[in-house]
């Protein structure tokens, strides 16, 4: 009788790359799409409220990317630390990671309610001082980030599956979240079937609920259903600090990168506010729609993770090169078609968020100016994926602050001074030019001192 949890460990070391890569990947990749596709949907509803409606959830997105960027963090190390020991047959130690990353998930979720319902209100206040922009901005804001607990809950469920190499749980749950908030979201925007009309405020619920009930179906999953490859039983549980140290140096550098683009995002905005409230809310619409082009990367790089943790932990040097190799070109090929598409169709793109004349006349230079960088974008996510899959977090934590500090708002600056609002959205293609240098220059270097100095011996096994 074959052993279900070897057979679904082993898989990450034999299988070849090309089919292991995209069997993992897309699950994610169509959880994550359907994510990218909520996120649009919902600023679509809000845009037909009016552009203050959608210039107050513009404005709120910077404080969402903290959410976003401490959650992704935490996943990020929990599936490190989780996939590195499977390679290593540390499977009971496995477990333990992901116990302590609930406990870190719901401490943490505590920590950024607290701060948003007490910050809202002086956030918005920094970009404008329109009564109306404000109210929405704080009820929007408050309300995604008391209930914020639901996604951080979700996302350590998502990450002890992926760990282990599962990723059509995650996606399922994924599934359910999205569909929930696109079935809300016109209900409490709108007030359908009854319901008050709650506009902006309405939109931020239907995304709590829809978190929560991805929340309960992955709880259920991980700790009832026998679904999960780790067992979890808080019964037996003991805290190591070296396991919170561990999942803290990978999911740290991870979410101070996703942090940076929050604060890179609410620079922009002070930068753009400078020639209107129509320039701030068509980059708030350029980050919600290159979320369809970009969210299949992020679910490639989901599946490439733990194949690269796995192979690294089992001192597979083959393995890992490979996956990295195939993983670029999926990214590549997927990065230039959303390159053309952008160029091809800006004002087709714009014309779904209800635009004034010059909204759509400054969105059709940004998608096209911007989408310039997304190749080398592509490329520059996977390297980081791979970085982060080892253990050294902190490169990509630093190229993400090349491109987005050094670099992005610097040069934005001086190019809005030399040439206008035309001229600042390539500061996207000269920021990662430089940060993808930086990342291939370190990659050769790990390559020298971890990969060259493994020895021929196998890794030694632990149970």
């Amino acid at each position: 009788m074959k052993d279900t949890k070897t057979e679904k460990r082993n898989k990450l070391g034999v299988v070849p790359i090309p089919k292991l890569l995209f069997s993992m990947s897309i699950p994610a990749i169509i959880s994550m799409m359907i994510q990218a596709l909520y996120n649009i949907v919902d600023s679509i509803f809000v845009a037909q409220i009016g552009e203050e409606a959608l210039t107050a959830v513009s404005l709120a997105f910077p404080i969402q990317m903290i959410i976003i960027s401490c959650f992704v963090g935490l996943g990020v190390g929990i599936n490190s630390a989780i996939s590195r020991r499977l390679g290593q047959n540390k499977n009971s130690e496995a477990a333990n990671v992901a116990e302590h990353g609930f406990l870190l998930a719901v401490s943490i979720a505590a920590v950024l309610g607290i701060l948003g319902f007490f910050t809202a209100e002086a956030f918005i206040s920094l970009f404008t001082d329109n009564a109306n922009i404000i109210a929405q901005g704080r009820a929007y804001l408050m309300i995604v980030t008391v209930f914020c607990f639901g996604s951080f809950i979700t996302q350590a469920a998502f990450s002890t599956l992926q760990g282990t190499g599962e990723m059509i749980q995650p996606m399922v749950g994924q599934i359910i979240g999205a569909v929930t908030n696109i079935i809300l979201d016109p209900i409490m925007i709108f007030g359908w079937f009854g319901f008050p009309a709650l506009g902006v405020a309405g939109a931020a619920i239907a995304t709590v609920i829809g978190q929560l009930l991805g929340m309960v179906y992955m709880l259920l999953i991980v700790f009832k259903s026998g679904k999960s490859y780790l067992k979890l039983d808080y019964q037996v549980f003991h805290y190591e600090t070296e396991i919170v140290k561990d999942i803290f140096k990978v999911g740290l550098p991870a979410a101070i990168m996703q942090g940076l683009a929050s604060l890179m995002i609410t620079g922009y905005n002070l930068i753009l506010a400078g020639f209107g409230m129509s320039a701030v809310a068509v980059f708030g619409v350029y980050f919600k729609i290159q979320s369809i082009i970009f969210m299949p990367i992020f679910g490639l790089g989901q599946g490439a993770m733990p194949i690269f943790g796995f192979n690294f932990g089992a001192r597979n040097r083959e393995r890992f090169n490979e996956t990295l190799k195939v993983a670029i070109t999926a990214a590549l090929s997927i990065m230039i078609i959303g390159t053309v598409l952008f160029w091809i169709f800006p004002a087709q793109i714009m014309m779904a968020f209800n635009p004034s004349s010059e909204m759509m006349e400054i969105g059709v230079n940004c998608l096209r100016s911007i989408s310039l960088a997304f190749p080398l974008a592509g490329i520059s996510i996977m390297l980081s994926v791979s970085f982060q899959a080892i253990g050294k977090a902190y490169v990509s934590m630093i190229a993400s602050f090349i491109r987005q500090m050094v670099v992005l708002l610097p040069v934005t600056y001086l190019l809005a001074q030399a040439g206008g609002l035309d001229w600042l959205w390539y500061g996207f293609f000269i920021s990662e030019i430089v940060c993808l240098a930086y990342e291939l220059f370190m990659f050769r270097w790990y390559q020298r001192t971890i990969f060259d100095t493994w020895e021929a011996a196998p890794v030694t096994v632990q149970n």
